[in-house]
């Protein structure tokens, strides 16, 4: 009564207040409704996008936008982990859907890559000590040919004076650095230096035995192939490979990525000597084509078991994957294994110790292919030497 008669003294009425409270208050929920229904549709929308994209990975086709699809499966269920409490608190039904897919996108991202965790049994034994005169260190290096900081990268070399040295991308250029800071102590190499982003060179301390430069699949991408020579007389086989990778301006298939492989693959089949396969295979360790590899092949995967040691791309650390590899048969342990210090290029080193251990080879549970897959990867190596590449 006294709120109204100061009112009505005053000459203001307090009945114009309480409406523009009344419609404040609802204008404010009808934002606030029609906000977090966009927050619930984009989020929704979002995690189909993502399932999508991990759908889309399944499909056996050879387009590059497809197969890059199993490049980032780390990064897609990340992006799904993170999707998952704004989902949870959307309204419904666009909740449902959102949980629905980031669940199936991180179940399925997950089985891919959980071998290459420490949460998975170890594809191939840790070496014993004392058997020194039976390993090889092993370093894989991809340069990046417009990338000129050798020393950062020779450095790394005489600080852990691998036995076998492999560039990828060397051209001329690398090739003087390299031969000036290696030859007197890696006597033995293999040299193509070639401008078109897949020269290659091999330096090595142990004696290679009838090394062969072949082209395999297409004329303007090489690959080296030798035998080496162990301390303790033994000799292995080493296989060092840099295919094409599917990517717009390189290939718009991975076919004669995926033949390349597969053709190494059948050979150490028809001939399982103790052998090693070692280079930038453009593909990362969980994709179709490189466990096919393994299959075919019975490589085994020393990462397996271990972690990733993603070495591409060293100056993107939310955007890596394990694209440079060593594979090993059965005949081998592994002594370490470990990624090293970026010089400047794209790629970061990586360090690899194998021994020559054929008596424990029963120990390790050998990959192999039915003869679908041996199918299967006759018919891709048949068609990669057939078809004509399309840039």
């Amino acid at each position: 009564m006294v709120l109204v008669a100061i009112s009505g003294l005053n000459g203001v009425s307090a009945e114009p207040d309480r409406a523009n409270v009344t419609f404040s208050r609802y204008a404010g929920s009808i934002v606030c409704k029609g906000t977090c229904l966009v927050v619930s549709i984009a989020s929704a929308v979002l995690a189909l996008l993502l399932l999508g994209i991990t759908l889309v990975a399944r499909l056996r086709v050879t387009w590059w936008w497809i197969r890059a699809a199993e490049f980032p499966r780390v990064q897609l269920a990340a992006a799904a982990l993170l999707l998952l409490p704004i989902c949870t608190f959307a309204d419904a039904p666009w909740s449902l859907v959102g949980l629905g897919s980031c669940l199936m996108v991180i179940a399925i991202q997950v089985v891919h890559v959980l071998p290459w965790t420490p949460f998975w049994p170890v594809q191939v034994k840790r070496a014993e000590p004392g058997h020194e005169s039976r390993c090889l260190t092993l370093l894989i290096a991809n340069v990046l040919t417009p990338n000129r900081n050798a020393r950062g990268l020779i450095a790394q070399i005489h600080q852990y004076r691998p036995d076998l040295v492999l560039t990828l991308e060397s051209d001329g250029w690398w090739q003087e650095q390299l031969d000036g800071a290696l030859n007197e102590a890696w006597p033995h190499a293999i040299r193509v230096p070639l401008d078109n982003l897949y020269g290659m060179h091999l330096y090595s301390r142990l004696p290679l035995v009838d090394p062969e430069v072949q082209w395999l699949i297409q004329d303007d991408i090489p690959s080296f192939h030798t035998g080496v020579r162990l301390p303790c007389g033994d000799e292995i086989r080493l296989h060092a490979l840099h295919p094409r990778p599917p990517a717009p301006g390189e290939s718009e298939e991975s076919l004669w990525r995926d033949a390349e492989l597969l053709l190494v693959g059948k050979a150490i089949h028809d001939d399982p000597v103790p052998t090693l396969v070692a280079g930038d295979l453009n593909d990362v360790a969980w994709s179709r084509t490189t466990r096919l590899f393994c299959r075919v092949s019975g490589m085994l995967d020393p990462r397996r078991g271990r972690g990733m040691f993603s070495t591409f791309h060293a100056h993107y650390p939310l955007l890596r994957w394990p694209l440079d590899h060593v594979f090993a048969s059965e005949h081998f342990t592994l002594g370490g294994l470990k990624r090293l210090r970026g010089f400047g290029s794209d790629h970061f080193p990586i360090l690899a110790t194998l021994c020559f251990r054929p008596a424990r080879a029963d120990e390790h549970d050998t990959p192999e292919a039915d003869a679908e897959e041996h199918r299967e990867a006759h018919n891709t190596v048949h068609e990669g030497k057939e078809r004509e590449q399309q840039e």
